[in-house]
């Protein structure tokens, strides 16, 4: 256990005292329902910068990002990241010291909380509300504030904050691109793909529409400078793919995607899709017909050397992608669909794992699947067979990855004697806190 004395000991006592405040209201941060309490509340739990320091504090939310700067306390700081996404909202506190590695918050080296409500599933008015009740908040409390640093965070940078945050809890931060890690992170509205590539490679780059996101962005991180491919796919995170799958196969009464048994529409997006398995059961060929065809693989309007698929450059591959963590619903699934053990942080699969998953999961029933299939849940369990066809589909004929090749699915990163979710927030707090 580590000692502490004079001003290392007053650092420490402030440490816990955070830790047992929050602790002490953990109920009321789990039932909070309006995001603007929710953020209100933790800002009074947080330590107040001294009035010599110039931090403020960092607060994102799913693509909302609040506040430029970490809260300074004594050498270390401190960033709060509200992560309201399209399936609810979390908050996640970290503690940095002078050297940016992570320091435990009392016994947890990561705070984290889940809410209910996301703050994408209110609509473009209402999130605008509270996205300006947030502004006012910051501008009447002692954080400093600006009304422009509450944003909305495109789909890439969360794709680079996620590449940030898996690269830094391996450590691998500062050392050569080629020794870096790619990472695909598969949302429920989109999917992000990033990985570091050569200067020579960044060079190449496709010029883009105005208003849309470039191919490469410029990091520097632990002296090194990274040039990062990274894009957004909305549409295809595994949530809005289903739609789009189904989309592509309407035209009959029923879905190839869909299992014998379950009668219903999806609705996704405001859009409503039939949703009916065929009394002759799903198909899996016809199903990855159908996913081939949503993913738009063979898009005409790629005029690039390579592309992903709906005319996208795939960032020219590389060392950077050869080792590849695949992070968020592509875990969930797996650990569902039994084979990953759902309590491990990592797990090492082989796209062709999601394939003949698939391949059995396509010819049951929806009673059988019901029965085989015990951990998915029941609004889920119709749509494994068109999820699994799609993340292959997506690994392999979207990403170009070999179905036999080893990828790494992640939930939690190993870090000393912690595990930290693999999740964009860090690589958002390690971004703010390196350059405050």
């Amino acid at each position: 256990m580590r000692r502490y004395s004079g001003a290392g000991a007053r650092q420490q006592q402030q440490t816990e005292a955070v830790a047992d405040r929050v602790h002490r209201y953990r109920r009321v941060l789990m039932v909070l329902l309006s995001p603007v309490l929710l953020i209100s509340f933790v800002l009074l739990l947080m330590p107040r910068a001294p009035a010599s320091a110039s931090g403020g504090v960092l607060l994102a939310v799913g693509g909302r990002r609040w506040g430029p700067r970490a809260v300074e306390d004594g050498l270390n700081k401190y960033a709060v990241i509200f992560d309201a996404g399209s399936s609810g909202s979390r908050v996640h506190v970290y503690c940095f010291d002078e050297n940016l590695d992570l320091v435990p918050i009392g016994k947890e080296i990561e705070l984290f909380k889940q809410a209910t409500a996301g703050l994408r599933a209110l609509g473009t008015q209402r999130s605008e509300e509270i996205l300006q009740a947030v502004r006012e908040l910051l501008h009447d409390s002692s954080f400093k504030s600006q009304p422009n640093w509450v944003t909305v965070l495109d789909g890439s940078q969360e794709g680079a904050f996620q590449w940030v945050t898996i690269n830094y809890l391996l450590g691998k931060l500062g050392k050569p691109y080629s020794n870096t890690v790619g990472v695909v992170d598969l949302g429920g509205g989109s999917v992000q793909m990033a990985y570091a590539i050569s200067e020579k490679d960044a060079a190449k780059a496709p010029l883009v529409a105005d208003g849309e996101d470039s191919y490469v962005k410029e990091l520097l991180l632990k002296g090194t400078t990274y040039y990062l491919y990274v894009h957004s796919y909305l549409h295809y995170g595994l949530l809005a793919a289903r739609g789009e799958i189904l989309k592509a196969g309407e035209g009959s009464d029923y879905s190839d995607c869909m299992l014998e048994g379950h009668l219903g529409k999806y609705n996704y997006g405001g859009n409503t899709f039939e949703a009916s398995g065929s009394p002759s059961g799903a198909s899996y060929s016809k199903c990855r017909a159908l996913a081939v065809r949503a993913l738009k693989v063979d898009e005409p309007a790629c005029t690039h050397m390579k592309c992903t698929f709906g005319g996208v450059w795939n960032g020219g591959g590389g060392d950077g992608q050869k080792n590849l963590f695949v992070a968020s619903f592509f875990f969930d699934r797996a650990a569902e669909a039994g084979f990953v053990d759902p309590k491990a942080a990592v797990a090492k699969v082989k796209p062709s794992d999601f394939e003949e998953t698939a391949r059995r999961v396509c010819k049951l029933n929806l009673k059988d699947a019901h029965a085989t299939y015990p951990d998915v849940s029941e609004e889920n369990i119709p749509y494994l067979c068109i999820d699994l066809v799609y993340q292959y589909t997506l690994l392999v004929d979207g990403f170009g990855v070999d179905p036999y090749q080893d990828i790494t699915l992640v939930k939690k990163v190993p870090y000393g004697d912690s595990y930290v979710e693999a999740a964009w927030p860090l690589g958002s707090a390690i971004e703010i806190a390196s350059s405050s």
